[in-house]
């Protein structure tokens, strides 16, 4: 099993930043990408960002050029780095581990609000 414990987010202007972050614990060894969902009130989750232990990374197109994900693999940690936010953020977000793209782990969530 691995543990994930999100950090970060909050409340914050349309333009400014934010900066979620991650920690996973447990079976490391049972995971090679980590990433982050999102889901706004009446919507599906749908994928924000992934990065892989190689450091290779996927974006969706609505967040690309304004969010940039990082993965420290001596810590065990992922950061999601969002600037100039718009109000269609808002979301809760919810970090993810899994292999390849077999997301199988998720944290609780953590609520990004974009006021206009």
């Amino acid at each position: 099993q691995v543990q994930l414990v999100e950090s970060g987010g909050g409340e914050v202007q349309a333009g400014g930043s934010l900066r979620l972050s991650c920690a996973a614990s447990g079976s490391i060894f049972s995971i090679n990408t980590m990433g982050w969902y999102r889901q706004a009130p009446g919507t599906e989750r749908y994928l924000v960002a992934s990065i892989t232990n190689g450091g290779k990374t996927n974006y969706a197109d609505s967040v690309k050029g304004r969010f940039t994900i990082s993965k420290d693999n001596d810590k065990n940690t992922v950061d999601l780095q969002m600037n100039s936010l718009k109000y269609e953020d808002t979301a809760n977000y919810y970090c993810t581990a899994g292999w390849e793209s077999q997301f199988e782990y998720w944290g609780q969530g953590i609520l990004v609000t974009v006021t206009e």
